[in-house]
């Protein structure tokens, strides 16, 4: 098991990705504390685990009260003994699908004040324990260096991410803590699969889909290799950030897009 004997605790982890992640990481061996907004959501997740034999505790937490993110991290720790490993998959409430020009500033900024301030939060709640011990992992969905239309603020959010990463990493790393960013294109099923225009991940505005797709699933035009990963493969993506195997790598964006952001 790549995470034997680990806590973590993955925010936002009723949601699609959390969820699967959370269930990632129980599988291979840690022990996971689930928080998110609404409690009946994150006990069918929490059932789940426990089910396929896993530890699973649940909190209900608003990852924008600093105070409270910070009880929680302390509580966790004073039960387990520390925290080694943090996964945002947190939402940041943004609206898609408005071009600029007609969109109000308080909608565009909303998405980037509410992601940069609940991954700052969250990293500076677990990042006090992590360093004591001088071990630990922190990861978020990220991005920003793709050129899409009418995502709102939604683009700027995933960029600052980026940089709150980097800046994390460089503070934490020489106590021995990782921080990183997962890209990814999209999931089937994922409602941002397909933008609120008609265009799908790395389909450009107007542009067809049909003859593009022909030889791969639908929504895969742009991708180099044709396949969208599936919220179980972003979660073993997840797993081995997290996981020793991974342990150089810090300060980086790992690009699973399948070609769409080329590096």
């Amino acid at each position: 098991m790549l995470l034997d004997q680990k806590t973590a605790i993955v925010y936002g982890a009723a949601g699609s990705i959390g969820s699967a992640v959370a269930r990632a990481y129980a599988r291979e061996g840690a022990d996971v504390h689930l928080a998110g907004r609404t409690e009946a959501a994150l006990d069918k997740v929490a059932q789940r685990i426990h089910q396929d034999g896993g530890a699973a505790h649940v909190t209900t937490l608003d990852v924008l009260n600093r105070a409270a993110v910070e009880q929680h991290a302390d509580t966790v720790a004073a039960a387990s003994g520390g925290i080694d490993i943090c996964f945002n998959a947190t939402s940041n409430d943004d609206v898609q699908g408005t071009p600029l020009l007609a969109m109000q500033f308080e909608e565009f900024l909303r998405p980037v004040t509410k992601a940069v301030t609940a991954h700052f939060n969250i990293a500076i709640a677990v990042g006090r324990h992590m360093t004591r011990r001088s071990r630990g992992v922190i990861l978020v969905m990220a991005g920003g260096r793709e050129a899409i239309p009418r995502l709102g603020g939604s683009h700027v959010a995933w960029a600052a991410l980026a940089g709150l990463c980097r800046q994390l990493a460089a503070e934490f790393g020489p106590h021995g803590v990782r921080v990183s960013w997962l890209l990814s294109p999209g999931s089937p099923g994922d409602e941002q699969d397909q933008r609120q225009d008609g265009t799908g991940p790395g389909q450009a505005e107007g542009g067809a889909g049909g003859e593009t797709e022909a030889a791969g699933a639908p929504g895969t035009a742009g991708l180099l290799v044709r396949h969208l990963p599936s919220y179980d493969e972003v979660a073993n993506i997840a797993v081995f950030a997290a996981s020793d195997w991974a342990r150089t790598i810090t300060a980086s964006e790992i690009n699973f897009t399948g070609g769409v952001v080329v590096d």
